[in-house]
């Protein structure tokens, strides 16, 4: 068997362990990152789009936002239609941050491209890896490359490899403790060939369900309509979702969408999932693999990479003069934050959705809050300062 060594091994090639990754070798600490997928899969992969500014802010600060900062649409408010009426929360005249809509798979793209150029150590279509001895100073994982054998012993593994990654598996039983909610319906998304209809979101709460206009470049929409929780795709041909989507976002009878070729289509459950704690041993659990959101609040990426950042410094620290406070601490300050950000997505998600079975006196209540959200500032600003991660940053400084 091949034995490799590195400093920290990194399993998973999303956007959080090729942030991890690429921010490591800029403080000169080498990573060795193994992906299950192929390349041309997470690279085309369809996933989140909006992206605080605190997560643009830690792409430049590592040097991989040029194309970002070309291509990324940047937002300073979103458009909310409820009650047969357009009403408008200008975030950024609330908060002074911005968000900017950048699609992950470009975040990946960017960052993949950047390890290259490093000499960065990446391996693809690794589908056998296999964690073991977390608990001592050598942990390794074992897997197959190009059809040999491998060991890759580090000083840490990270398990960046998403919620059905290998790495939560292998922690032995009853030290995790899992928290899970699911809602009773799902997101039918599409991504259409045709320019947006808004240069903003738009946030449209109807009767017959929640639906979302939303982008990821002047050519490209991502539209989402609420369905059930147990809908099938072969149910929504092209002409129905367009249907739909004009019948949700219409405020007089007339359509307001600009249709288009559907590029692609999908169903995604609407659900979250929480383990504490996001360590053990030498593994540590980041983004997908110890957390997940609804996408009502579109806090997913942002929160893996705010575990990123805060892995990123603690193996800095341990790095350079063995200290292993903040490694220590890595789970209860990711934590932290990421209980806002599921209290907010919470929030959101019951904001904007009808739920099954639910009465008129639910739906009047419903209402009443969209109203105090564009007609109360002091309402509006806690609302912004949750939705374009202020709040979580100012958190992340007091843990």
């Amino acid at each position: 068997m091949r034995r490799l060594r590195t400093q920290v091994v990194i399993v998973g090639a999303g956007p959080s362990g090729l942030l991890l990754s690429h921010l490591l070798a800029r403080r000169d600490i080498e990573s060795i990152v193994v992906e299950r997928r192929s390349r041309e899969y997470v690279e085309q992969r369809v996933r989140a789009g909006l992206l605080e500014q605190g997560t643009v802010d830690l792409l430049r600060e590592a040097g991989v936002a040029g194309r970002l900062d070309r291509e990324g649409l940047v937002h300073e408010g979103f458009h909310l239609h409820f009650d047969g009426a357009p009403h408008r929360l200008p975030f950024t005249e609330l908060t002074g941050w911005t968000t900017v809509m950048y699609g992950q798979q470009e975040v990946v793209k960017d960052l993949i491209r950047a390890r290259e150029a490093a000499g960065g150590r990446l391996y693809f279509g690794i589908e056998d890896v296999a964690p073991f001895d977390l608990d001592t100073d050598t942990p390794r994982i074992c897997c197959t490359i190009d059809g040999s054998a491998v060991e890759i012993v580090g000083d840490f593994i990270a398990g960046c490899d998403g919620f059905h990654g290998v790495c939560r598996q292998v922690i032995p039983p009853g030290v995790l403790t899992t928290y899970d909610h699911a809602y009773p319906f799902a997101w039918l998304g599409i991504l259409a060939a045709v320019a947006p209809s808004t240069e903003e979101l738009i946030y449209a709460v109807h009767e017959r369900g929640f639906a979302l206009h939303s982008m990821r470049s002047p050519t490209i929409s991502r539209l989402y309509l609420q369905v059930g929780a147990e809908e099938a795709l072969d149910a929504w041909p092209h002409e129905r979702i367009w249907a739909e989507l004009q019948t949700r976002f219409s405020l007089d009878g007339g359509k307001i969408l600009t249709e288009g070729p559907i590029m692609s289509r999908s169903i995604t459950a609407m659900r979250s999932f929480v383990v504490e704690p996001m360590q053990h041993g030498r593994l540590f659990l980041v983004g997908d693999a110890a957390h997940i959101v609804p996408p009502s609040a579109a806090k997913g990426l942002n929160l893996a990479v705010a575990d990123v950042r805060r892995l990123a410094t603690a193996l800095t620290s341990w790095y350079a003069d063995g200290n292993r406070e903040r490694l220590d601490g890595y789970s209860r300050a990711c934590l932290a934050a990421l209980w806002q950000g599921q209290e907010f997505s919470a929030l959101m998600t019951h904001l904007l959705h009808p739920f099954p079975g639910e009465d008129s006196y639910a739906a009047k209540l419903r209402t009443a809050r969209l109203r105090d959200l564009v007609t109360s500032r002091a309402t509006a600003t806690a609302f912004s300062e949750h939705y374009v991660g202020l709040a979580r940053a100012r958190l992340l400084e007091s843990v």
